[in-house]
C-alpha cells in the first residue's frame, strides 16, 4: 500500500465487519485516519483494535439513520483528528426476503431510511462540518441488485437505484469542490450476503466469468481509488465490481 491518504480523515458506516471493515482496512493501510460506525460497540472495539488502535481509528457506536449519532460521529472525527476528507456511506439494511407481493411495508419504508434517507443525511452533516469550506470526496455502497434484477431482494435493490440516483444528482449539486460516487457489489462473501450463496457456492460462482464470488477487499480497493485523486475527474459514477456476472446473457 502506499500513505496517499496521509493527514486524511474518513467516515465509515456500519463498519465493525465485512465490507465496511475491509474498506475502514484499506484506507488506513493507505495512510488514512478512519471514524468507522455501527450499532454494537464491542464490535466496533474489536474493529479498532484490528485497524492499528486509537491512533489510526476511533469507535463511534450508534444506528446509521439516527440523527443525533451521525452527528455525534462527525463532531468527534473534527476533535480527534481535525478533518473530515472522505465519507464512505456503507451502511445497508435487507431485513426481507421474499416476493414484493409479500413484502412487508413497514420494513420497506425501513430500508429506504437507512439505505437512502440516512446517505443523504451523512452527507448534510459532513457537508456541515468541513466539506463545504474544505472539500472532499464521498462514496455510496450500491448493490449489482440496483441495476439487475435480483428476485428475492427486489426492494432492496430498489433502495439502491435511488442511491445510484442521489449519487447522481449530489455529484452534480456538490461539485466541483466534492466529488461523489458509487461502488455496486455483486455477491461478496459477508454474513450479510449468506442468503444469496450459502450451500450452493459452486453453482452459484459458475455464472462470474472470473469465477469466484467476491471478498470483502476486492470492494476496499475500489472505494479507495475512488476517494483518491486517482479518481480525480471521476464523480457521480456507480462503479459496478462483480466478477463480471452482468456481462452474461439472460440464458445463462
Amino acid at each position: 500500500m502506499n500513505n496517499r491518504f496521509e493527514g486524511k480523515t474518513a467516515i465509515v458506516t456500519g463498519a465493525s465487519r465485512g465490507i465496511g471493515l475491509a474498506i475502514a482496512e484499506r484506507l488506513v493501510a493507505d495512510g488514512a485516519r478512519v471514524v468507522i460506525t455501527a450499532r454494537k460497540k464491542e464490535a466496533l472495539d474489536g474493529a479498532v483494535t484490528h485497524l492499528g488502535g486509537p491512533d489510526v481509528a476511533l469507535a463511534v457506536a450508534g444506528r446509521a439513520d439516527d440523527a443525533d449519532h451521525q452527528g455525534d460521529a462527525v463532531r468527534q472525527a473534527v476533535e480527534t483528528f481535525g478533518s473530515i476528507d472522505f465519507l464512505v456511506n456503507n451502511t445497508g439494511i435487507n431485513p426481507v426476503y421474499g416476493s414484493l407481493v409479500d413484502l412487508d411495508l413497514a420494513a420497506a419504508r425501513k430500508i429506504v431510511e437507512v439505505n437512502c434517507i440516512a446517505a443523504v443525511s451523512w452527507v448534510q452533516q459532513v457537508h456541515k462540518a468541513w466539506m463545504k469550506e474544505h472539500g472532499g470526496a464521498i462514496v455510496n455502497v450500491s448493490s449489482l441488485s440496483s441495476i439487475r434484477t435480483a428476485p428475492g431482494i427486489g426492494f432492496y435493490g430498489a433502495s439502491k437505484a435511488m442511491l445510484n440516483s442521489l449519487t447522481e444528482l449530489m455529484a452534480v449539486e456538490l461539485g466541483p469542490d466534492i466529488r461523489i460516487n458509487g461502488v455496486a457489489p455483486a455477491v461478496v462473501k459477508t454474513r450479510f450476503a449468506t442468503k444469496l450463496y450459502e450451500g450452493r457456492e459452486d453453482a452459484v460462482t459458475a455464472a462470474y466469468p472470473l469465477k469466484r464470488l467476491g471478498v470483502p477487499e476486492d470492494i476496499g480497493s475500489v472505494v479507495s481509488f475512488l476517494l483518491s485523486d486517482d479518481a480525480a475527474w471521476v464523480t457521480g459514477q456507480t462503479v459496478v465490481v462483480d466478477g463480471g456476472v452482468s456481462l452474461q446473457s439472460m440464458g445463462e
